[in-house]
């Protein structure tokens, strides 16, 4: 290999050369961009519905916390079934009327916070899956478009594999080489081969799971979109209160204080109203009857519920900072990896690149003028393969992270300000 990139060093970078290996095949069907599967995924998608299924139903319950208690009928009948003059029906009294409940100590509107609060979190949810479907989908774009540039590896490699296969036979029959030159070179073909089988079986079925979230059939990504690496940001330090998942917390820390307001209120006893006609068998007269019931909190004061809300509400509000240490971690975290991948894929999709399609196509001339040894030249392809799959793996790790990141850095969206 020494000679092969001394060679190199005389010859210099041959960047058409470069551009030949790494060229994606033309194709003439339209190219799926990014932006138009993350837009159609947008218009229909269950992961969409069941989080819109999820507003609509605090909604509802919002509408449940404003109604008031239902009235009774109230309806008994007395000295009835009983002996001597009370036996049958001759001596009854029979009452009929209606029982209205008056809650106290601001039931109601404790219910209609708590509805309220679970209203503001499950549009927090809402704006969480859609941004969960983003990542979704960009992961599995980032995904089919490198096993799409993993064909085009696997396709050139079956194609030098041939050719050194062709070459070794020439070798052998000149009696230049040795016959296991032959078989050598026939075995790299057939892993060559292999290699190009399972590699459009990987693609297959990553645009297959592409083509599932977006229900569209899929055909040729956009593999400039892919190749294009920006320069790292600085790393955040701070400012994650606005975002999503930190918000989410937030909400659920409202939900819980919310719960603790409704708990207290429990403890004010309701009043029962009554109003009711009663019938005298006797005289066949009607009189007016009302009554009043109070329940008395006596075995149960409601003070363990309102120690059980205190406590929930405490742990929402120690879980909510958790969320923002977190979210402050995984934002410095991933815009790291972010940025390692974009160097990673710039070296590798640059002068590491050019060195070993350099060297590559060096040793394959030399290899036919007899100059280099097989060996040479398996190793200096295999150093290409090396290289070419680690530019296709960093520049998807560095996709991912990108997205990754844009999904934890995904603000919240602005308190609606609507009386519902």
């Amino acid at each position: 290999m020494h000679r092969i990139f001394a060679a190199i060093l005389v010859a210099g970078v041959c960047a058409p050369s470069l551009q030949a290996q790494t060229r994606p095949p033309t194709s003439t069907e339209p190219i799926l961009k990014l932006a138009e599967a993350l837009a159609r995924a947008g218009t229909s998608s269950p992961f969409q519905d069941a989080a819109s299924a999820g507003v609509r139903a605090a909604e509802a319950q919002r509408r449940v916390a404003a109604l008031r208690p239902n009235p009774s009928i109230v309806a008994e009948s007395e000295n009835v079934a009983g002996s001597g003059m009370y036996r049958g029906l001759r001596s009854s009294e029979t009452t009929v009327g209606l029982a209205l409940p008056f809650e106290r100590g601001g039931k109601r509107r404790a219910r209609i916070a708590v509805a309220e609060a679970q209203i503001g979190r499950a549009d927090i949810q809402a704006e969480i899956a859609r941004a969960d479907l983003r990542l979704r989908i960009t992961q599995a774009y980032v995904t089919a478009v490198a096993a799409q540039r993993r064909i085009t590896i696997a396709h050139d490699q079956v194609g030098i594999a041939a050719d050194v296969l062709r070459a070794a036979t020439i070798r052998v029959q000149a009696g230049r080489a040795s016959p296991l030159e032959e078989q050598r070179a026939a075995l790299a073909r057939v892993a060559a081969e292999g290699m190009m089988e399972r590699t459009e079986r990987s693609a297959l079925v990553a645009v297959a799971n592409l083509s599932r979230l977006l229900q569209i059939p899929i055909g040729a990504l956009d593999t400039i979109w892919f190749q294009q690496v920006d320069a790292p940001g600085p790393i955040r330090q701070s400012g994650s209160t606005g975002m999503l998942l930190v918000a989410a917390a937030r909400a659920d820390l409202d939900t819980a204080t919310a719960q603790v307001r409704l708990a207290r209120s429990q403890r004010v006893p309701d009043v029962t109203l009554t109003a009711s006609a009663r019938r005298l068998e006797q005289t066949n007269d009607t009189a007016a009857v009302f009554g009043v019931s109070i329940p008395l909190n006596v075995f149960n004061g409601g003070r363990s519920a309102v120690a059980v809300a205190d406590a929930q509400r405490d742990q929402s509000d120690a879980l909510r900072r958790v969320a923002l240490i977190d979210a402050e971690q995984d934002i410095a975290t991933t815009q790291a990896e972010a940025a390692n991948a974009a160097t990673t894929a710039r070296n590798a999709t640059g002068p590491a690149l050019a060195a070993a399609v350099e060297a590559a196509r060096i040793a394959r001339i030399g290899y036919r003028e007899g100059k280099f040894g097989q060996l040479d030249l398996l190793d200096a392809e295999r150093s290409l393969l090396d290289t070419r799959t680690a530019a296709i793996d960093a520049l998807a790790s560095y996709h991912d992270a990108r997205a990754r990141l844009e999904r934890l850095t995904a603000e919240a969206p602005i308190a609606k300000d609507t009386d519902r």
